[in-house]
């Protein structure tokens, strides 16, 4: 048996070659007419991005069985909506947190030591002799560290803390005892977080109650020397206090590996800032992860096509 999959993404051929003969893919994008016909004839939907998948969209699909997401965050997949329909749902957990909690730290060394102008100019004509007081940035060792969301990715980034001395401090819906007492972290509101930090990670999922956490009032109490990193969601923060807080120098900077959209139009002013590093998503972006969360994706894709239950399922 053949089964038709949906994906937003061309296969690659590592993907062509774990899916096998058993699934005929279809590329398909939201507003392209042309796969309209053979929507009905749809079992599985296999995602690679941020192609939302709602309830409206599912009911075009009266075959769907499986939705497998590549990648942890299923914000963009209504799955209330799934649960419903009794469409299971999978997504790739645990297989990236190293990953992006290594783009967490490559980001916090980045915007601290001015590693982007740095290389710029050592790239550049005018580096012509060494300055000793030239792009001075900040010490990441032995400050303080601030994660908002100690799930996993945010324990293995309070892991890598540790090599670097930090004071780690967490704030979550509630405490955390069990990773206060393994990993010497200090639960704090998010209050006390913003004002004592010299780095804030945002590794929160997002939710109803995440969305816009980072606004202006958050902004405000943060130190005129601190940076803040996302590696959550762009919807997290909001954009365009973020803008004014740097453009004033209300912080010393940011790092983003998400934003809202992605990618930003190319005019927006979050480009134009030299307080800030945008990366185009790349915190499970090694060989190694991409490929084992594609076979996760790839094994909850044919489990739920055959009717098996999914080995990593959210609805």
């Amino acid at each position: 048996m053949v089964y038709q999959v949906l994906s937003n993404v061309s296969p690659s051929d590592q993907v062509r070659g774990m899916l096998g003969q058993e699934c005929q893919v279809r590329v398909w994008s939201p507003g392209d007419a042309r796969l309209a016909p053979i929507l009905p004839s749809i079992e599985g939907i296999w995602l690679y991005g941020h192609l939302k998948v709602d309830g409206a969209f599912m009911d075009l699909l009266p075959k769907l069985r499986v939705i497998s997401n590549t990648g942890v965050g299923v914000d963009h997949i209504d799955l209330g909506a799934a649960r419903e329909r009794g469409i299971p749902v999978g997504n790739t957990p645990n297989v990236l947190d190293g990953a992006v909690a290594d783009m967490t730290f490559a980001l916090i060394l980045a915007a601290a030591r001015n590693l982007v102008p740095g290389v710029g100019h050592a790239h550049g004509p005018s580096f012509l002799h060494y300055e000793p007081e030239f792009l001075l940035g900040y010490d990441v060792h032995s400050t303080t560290l601030g994660i908002v969301g100690l799930g996993n990715i945010g324990r293995q980034v309070a892991r890598r803390a540790q090599g670097f001395d930090m004071r780690v401090i967490y704030h979550n819906r509630k405490p955390d005892p069990v990773a206060e007492a393994e990993l010497g972290v200090i639960y704090v509101t998010l209050p006390e977080l913003l004002r004592q930090s010299n780095y804030i990670s945002l590794n929160v999922p997002l939710t109803e109650e995440t969305t816009g956490m980072i606004g202006r009032d958050e902004l405000s109490q943060m130190k005129r020397t601190a940076f803040l990193v996302n590696m959550a969601r762009g919807a997290v923060v909001d954009q365009e206090a973020l803008v004014d807080a740097l453009e004033a120098g209300q912080i010393a900077g940011a790092a983003l590996d998400v934003t809202k959209p992605e990618p930003l139009p190319r005019d927006h002013p979050l480009l134009t800032l030299e307080n800030v590093i945008i990366t185009p998503h790349l915190g499970s972006a090694t060989v190694q992860t991409r490929r084992a969360m594609k076979q996760m994706a790839v094994d909850n894709l044919k489990a739920g096509l055959a009717g098996r239950p999914l080995a990593h399922r959210v609805a």
